[in-house]
């Protein structure tokens, strides 16, 4: 698929690729390179026009140029299997098996549904007298054979990503042909790649009922629930699978997640040093196993597993980032040196690089060499907001139409609506905004369960939203005025029965989402009864340590300064129209305010939340429990002023974000 977000252009784009592919199946390879090689000078990333090119300069035996070309488009596309099988048949023209062996290797691990890799494969393998090998490719020739040739390619275009294509050819052929395990399970993982995790499940549960000894099938299964958060029905899943495998890793690496998502670290922990004995030279497990010690405070021993990491794979971007995410280490000048050659390598890919561009941001920042520092973070900025496709004008449209659907007269003829449990408290607002401080403090209260950034609100609104979402004009919030007050409260029941499994015998708890300040109006409906706590921080302060932070997922609005500036006024505006629909719903905390009065501020979050006054909520920094924010070393220690004006030893390059934040500089303090 193009790259390109033009919609006109991508058209035009995709009809010439489809042109010159037809081009190349009648032998026309001279024709087919010189209108890829026109295109390119337009669309030079376009991965399809790249390997059409690198095809025919193969066929015309230009193998050299064919294989500068893969290595342009391996810079663009690592996981592209179509093109590691390319790379594969030009070192067959240059007879050159190992090598071939390998990429055909590489690309049938992206995506298991190329029949010519396969039968490739198998023949390599018989040249170089490897009979098991053989064997295991002809399975898997027999395999593809044995399937329909529409679930072969889907299943082909969804490993390269092309999901809309694998589910237009997998849903016409479901409605065609009935019930099929391997088409079922292949319209499962498309939903969960969309992330309609509802459908996938029942899809798969399908899937099982269908063929219980389909062990793919139950895999994805129990990774559908983990996303799912059910992580005890998970557990039992993965249990299955490990009764016939008790030594995979993929299996292991479920059981560890799972564990973790109960907040059974310890457990995990255990599972992953057990995988270490086994694969001794991994690089992914020792990351891991440095986030699951993090998060229960073994900082020592997570920093031997990230430098473990590291070790494994030099290059490894999200090693150093941990580290550095860690707040308390300082790389030496030899880490320092190594990262930045890893980051200036051209075999370096955009993934690794962005986290070693903030890896020494941090590293700089540390040393008090501003200006470095600040040359990593904007590259590491410039270079993760490449890869994504944020849009803040969907935020800005949402926006509109809570304060639309969602008014005080709408509120008022829903009163008494939803479930009446006062368990959960929700801490929103923006990230790096003192909102894990805030959980931590509340955390400390005997009557208080700290559970973890809760993405269950989040799930219900993808449900309103209903299949394929337009994102110019969302059913939701509109779909809130549709529900009656039984769906409101199953609503609320539903969130409370869900989130159970993070909770022990507390009688309340905390949801610490920040994006949930976007559903006030839904948590209001559902859970009326709930504590709602707006964590805000000073605008300039907030942007920019958003802009040094590397986020694991989501957040895609904070690497760049237009991005930020426009998602903290959208978020102001919509917080204004909460408190107006709903005054006195919640509870503004400046974290400012934290700072210069902790105690004065825990007594009044306290007496908000209907809970007595207990020391330790002052004394925070001595609960021990898990933190899995990227706070989670700052709220092990007492407060200090320190970190308020950070921003401004980087003012000289933030110039362009004071002037787009403009007068919420001053609203912030509403």
């Amino acid at each position: 698929m193009p790259i390109h977000a033009d919609l006109p252009q991508a058209s035009a784009v995709e009809q010439e690729v489809i042109r010159l592919r037809r081009l190349q199946q009648d032998g026309g390879h001279e024709d087919a390179l010189t209108g890829a090689e026109g295109l390119l000078a337009a669309w030079p990333e376009n991965r399809d026009l790249l390997l059409i090119a690198a095809t025919s300069l193969r066929h015309l035996r230009r193998v050299a140029d064919a294989m500068a070309i893969l290595q342009r488009l391996e810079r663009l596309q690592p996981a592209f299997s179509r093109l590691h099988q390319e790379r594969g048949l030009c070192y067959v023209q240059l007879k050159d098996a190992p090598n071939a062996i390998d990429a055909l290797l590489l690309a049938v691990n992206i995506n298991p549904a190329l029949p010519a890799s396969w039968s490739m494969l198998q023949r390599l393998y018989g040249m170089v007298g490897d009979a098991a090998n053989v064997a295991t490719a002809a399975d898997h020739v027999a395999t593809l054979k044995n399937l329909p040739s529409d679930v072969v390619a889907a299943t082909s275009l969804f490993s390269d990503g092309e999901l809309a294509a694998a589910e237009q050819i997998i849903r016409a052929f479901l409605l065609r042909d009935g019930d099929h395990p391997d088409a079922m399970r292949l319209l499962a993982r498309i939903a969960l790649a969309h992330d309609v995790l509802d459908e996938a499940e029942i899809l798969l549960a399908a899937v099982l009922d269908l063929a219980p000894a389909y062990r793919a099938a139950r895999y994805n299964y129990a990774e559908t629930l983990i996303k799912r958060q059910k992580h005890a029905e998970a557990t039992d899943q993965v249990a299955l699978l490990l009764e016939s495998e008790p030594s995979n890793a993929d299996y292991l690496t479920l059981a560890a997640t799972a564990a973790v998502g109960l907040g059974q670290h310890e457990r995990a922990i255990a599972i992953y040093r057990d995988m270490l004995r086994d694969a001794p030279g991994s690089w992914d497990v020792p990351l891991w196993l440095g986030h699951a010690l993090k998060t229960i405070g073994r900082l020592s021993e997570a920093i031997e597993s990230y430098r473990a990491a590291s070790a494994a794979r030099p290059n490894f971007g999200d090693a150093y980032w941990s580290l550095a995410n860690l707040k308390i280490y300082r790389f030496s000048d030899d880490e320092i040196a190594g990262m930045r050659d890893q980051e200036a390598s051209p075999t370096t890919g955009l993934v690794d690089r962005y986290h070693l561009c903030f890896a020494l941001g941090k590293a700089f920042e540390d040393r008090g060499e501003t200006a470095r520092s600040w040359e990593y973070y904007e590259r590491g900025n410039a270079l993760k907001r490449s890869e994504s496709r944020y849009r803040p004008e969907v935020l800005e449209t949402n926006t509109r139409a809570q304060i639309e659907v969602c008014t005080k007269a709408f509120f008022e003829a829903r009163t008494g609506w939803g479930a009446p449990a006062r368990d959960p408290i929700f801490i929103l607002g923006l990230p790096r905004s003192g909102s894990t401080l805030l959980e931590q403090i509340l955390a400390s209260h005997s009557q208080v369960e700290g559970t973890q950034e809760l993405s269950d609100i989040q799930r219900l609104v993808l449900e309103l939203q209903g299949r394929d979402p337009d994102r110019d004009n969302p059913r939701y919030p509109a779909a809130l005025a549709d529900l009656s007050a039984n769906d409101v409260a199953a609503l609320g029941g539903r969130y409370l029965a869900d989130t159970a499994v993070y909770r022990t015998d507390r009688p309340v708890f905390i949801d610490k989402m920040p994006n949930n300040f976007r559903h006030i109006g839904l948590i209001h409906l559902m859970l009326p009864n709930a504590r709602i706590i707006d964590a805000r921080r000073e605008p300039m302060a907030c942007c920019f340590s958003n802009l040094k932070q590397l986020f694991a997922q989501g957040q895609e609005f904070t690497y760049s300064f237009e991005d930020l500036a426009r998602y903290y006024r959208t978020y102001l505006e919509l917080m204004a129209h909460w408190d107006a629909a709903l005054p006195g719903r919640v509870l503004r905390v400046h974290h400012e305010d934290v700072v210069d009065d902790l105690e004065g501020s825990v007594r009044r979050i306290l007496d908000y939340c209907g809970l007595p006054f207990e020391q330790p909520c002052v004394e925070f920094h001595k609960t021990r429990r898990s933190v899995r924010t990227p706070s989670s070393e700052q709220v092990r220690q007492p407060i200090f002023r320190d970190g308020l004006d950070q921003w401004k030893a980087y003012e000289p390059w933030l110039g362009p974000l004071r002037d787009t934040l403009g007068e919420a500089q001053e609203r912030y303090r509403g």
